[in-house]
């Protein structure tokens, strides 16, 4: 199963390394990752793979959630079937 972590706000040294940090200690595998900094906004998707997640997606879900508001950030986490969904025509 994968996931689409999306990160978003100003920009600041160490947003990519935390975000990764939480994801390897719960065993969630970073299979591809694109950023970009526009002015001084940080913009950031990861496709993740859940499978081996250590915790239930809603625990997951609420770390990144507590370290968006710790650091400033919306950082938001959407199972791929929820994404697939919104996007079909």
């Amino acid at each position: 199963m994968k996931a689409v972590i999306t990160v978003i706000g100003k920009d600041m040294v160490g947003i990519l390394a935390k975000v990764s940090t939480i994801c390897a200690d719960k065993g969630v595998n970073v299979i591809e990752v694109t950023q970009s900094i526009m002015q001084d906004m940080f913009a950031m998707i990861m496709m993740v793979d859940i499978s081996g997640s250590t915790v239930p997606f809603s625990a997951l879900t609420d770390e990144f959630e507590a370290l968006g508001e710790q650091l400033g950030l919306k950082i938001h986490v959407m199972h791929e079937d929820v994404f697939n969904s919104m996007h079909r025509i």
